[in-house]
């Protein structure tokens, strides 16, 4: 993924410092495997290896595709809360998908607000967290989590400190509505 973001040769340790991942040694074997199935170019310098890749390969159209997996995903979530019927009050990816470290046993986690106009048993609003559930899980082959409340509640979790709350802005990608950072001061706000 590193190495189809960019087009100019790369050492290892950087690879390894924009992945944010993986062990120095982990890195070169993954990269001399990449080399050897000719994807990856490897040119031996004095100083270093530096790697790039082999936009030539036949199999380059494929690997760019598996390397915008995840933006792919994060749109087509959007989209899906951009047709829904009654739409959230704000929506975020959080957890291992959002932080990028998941792998394919995680499940997605998704934050879903409800309007305060909409009730929790809302025949219409269950139908879209149940398709979305359905949709993110054909997509990904992974378990959805889709964890959704109203505003009392969220408010509910900020006053008992969740940590819960905590992973929520630290992970956040926002998928519809307004940022989570924003609401979460709105719900702090009404309680003083």
């Amino acid at each position: 993924m590193v190495l189809a973001r960019t087009t100019r040769p790369l050492t290892g340790r950087e690879v390894q410092q924009l992945a944010g991942i993986g062990s120095p040694n982990g890195i070169r074997l993954a990269l001399a495997r990449l080399v050897g199935q000719g994807v990856v170019r490897a040119d031996e310098r004095s100083s270093a290896v530096f790697y790039e890749a082999n936009r030539d390969h036949l199999a380059w159209p494929a690997v760019e595709i598996l390397a915008s997996v995840r933006r792919t995903f994060i749109e087509r979530l959007r989209a899906e809360f951009e047709s829904w019927h009654t739409p959230p009050t704000h929506a975020s990816l959080f957890g291992s998908t959002a932080r990028g470290d998941g792998d394919a046993d995680s499940d997605i986690d998704i934050l879903v607000v409800r309007p305060a106009h909409v009730a929790d048993d809302d025949r219409t609003w269950l139908e879209q967290i149940d398709e979305l559930q359905r949709r993110t899980e054909s997509w990904t082959g992974n378990r959805c989590q889709p964890f959704h409340l109203d505003i009392d509640r969220l408010s509910e979790h900020v006053a008992a400190a969740d940590p819960l709350v905590d992973e929520w802005i630290r992970d956040s990608i926002t998928l519809a509505g307004g940022g989570l950072r924003d609401l979460l001061r709105d719900v702090k706000r009404r309680r003083t």
